[in-house]
């Protein structure tokens, strides 16, 4: 007997129909004689539909209560679709992640699971049930409700799997697996069969939704056979795997564009050390992430910092660096919200010169502009604005042939 845990994200359980066919999915899994976990996002987009009522009420609601709000999604769907695989008479309960026991750091919003408890999953998987468990959320260790920021009932999954030594984790979502690009944006973009953890784990950290990075650290540290497949078509998706020698062939894996960040713009900043510590030793402080960051040349004894924040810590993030701008006497801070990260990833640029050229020539073939550059051994990220994103996607796409068929 196999142990498989399955994700649905909230768009395969948006509506009524929608949850009766999971409830089918779970249960045919069942019948091959399998044990078998579900770990269940909120329905469709209730967790954008909750934001935006808090919002309503509180420009800046606190981040504790944001959890407890968030957190009611997820129940509902399990409580949902445990109901629809009672109706498909099959034994079957829901559980929170706290009465799982998912113990979690205290960052609200955006926390991190510290340790999971197994007993309560076996116990009820021993008496022949599905387990069914919320996704997103969990409690720290003074049982407040945290949740795991946006994606995070993959992490919960993987999780999961991770902990049960699960035969495999399915992610089912309304695309078939992993492609080359966003189909949406690009419309021959490639279905890929399977893609290395390293690949998956750059894609998904610079903005390609089909999973969260955090969900592919864990799979990559603790061994968890991944697959990415869909929620309406029975085939096979796309296997998140060790890096295998076949795949270096391909220079470019992939391409992720990110439009959910801004850009902020320290003015006359005092060039002198200690100076970006304290500014980004503030930030940190306050629980806010910097992905890209750039330091213009001094003049005159002063210099312009720039960075990026995700957008919906944009409010909290001005807040605080106009704090930080006041007590270190730099100029005027400045923010940026029409701004995308275009990024290309792949394990062969590793063997592989010309691999940037390659790619600003093709932005500059649509004069595009490029704001900040951010390398790694693996990928090539670029700020741009984002009006020009998606054309931008289609041209590099194009640059490095990755229309054609995929292995």
């Amino acid at each position: 007997m196999s142990l498989i845990v399955q994700k649905f994200g909230g768009s395969s359980v948006a509506d009524v129909e929608k949850i009766k066919n999971v409830a089918k999915r779970v249960v045919e899994e069942k019948k091959r004689g399998n044990q078998v976990v579900v770990v269940v996002s909120a329905l469709g987009d209730t967790t954008d539909e909750l934001v935006e009522m808090a919002h309503k009420i509180n420009s800046m609601p606190e981040e504790r209560e944001m959890d407890m709000l968030m957190s009611t999604g997820e129940q509902i769907s399990i409580a949902l679709l445990t109901m629809a695989i009672h109706a498909l008479k099959e034994e079957a309960i829901s559980l929170t992640g706290a009465q799982v026991g998912i113990i979690t750091d205290s960052a609200h919003t955006k926390a991190r699971i510290l340790k999971i408890s197994s007993r309560k999953i076996k116990s009820e998987l021993s008496k022949g049930k599905i387990v069914i468990v919320a996704g997103f959320q969990g409690v720290d260790s003074n049982k407040n409700i945290t949740t795991l920021g946006r994606g995070g009932s993959d992490t919960s999954a993987v999780a999961i799997a991770a902990v049960l030594k699960a035969n495999r984790c399915d992610i089912y979502t309304d695309v078939d697996g992993v492609y080359t690009a966003d189909p949406r944006i690009v419309k021959d973009a490639q279905k890929l069969k399977t893609i290395c953890h390293d690949e998956m784990l750059e894609m998904a950290s610079l903005g390609a939704k089909v999973l969260q990075s955090r969900s592919v650290e864990f799979a990559k540290k603790f061994n968890v056979p991944l697959q990415v497949r869909s929620s309406f078509k029975n085939q096979e998706g796309t296997y998140i795997i060790k890096e295998a020698k076949a795949m270096e062939e391909p220079i470019i894996r992939g391409i992720a564009v990110n439009k959910e960040e801004a850009k902020i713009i320290i003015k006359k900043v005092k060039d002198k050390p200690g100076v970006a510590a304290k500014i980004f030793k503030k930030i940190a402080d306050s629980n806010i992430n910097i992905d890209m960051i750039v330091q213009n040349v001094s003049e005159e004894g002063y210099t312009d910092i720039a960075f990026t924040v995700m957008k919906s810590d944009l409010k909290k993030s001005l807040k605080v660096i106009t704090e930080i701008s006041k007590n270190i006497k730099a100029g005027e801070v400045l923010a940026d919200e029409k701004i995308a990260k275009l990024s290309i990833v792949g394990i062969g640029m590793k063997n592989h010169t010309g691999v940037a050229a390659k790619m600003f020539t093709a932005l500059a073939s649509q004069k595009i502009n490029i704001d900040i550059i951010s390398t790694s051994e693996i990928k090539i990220s670029c700020v741009i604005k984002e009006k020009d994103a998606d054309k931008a996607a289609r041209e590099i796409h194009k640059a490095f042939k990755l229309n054609q068929k995929t292995k």
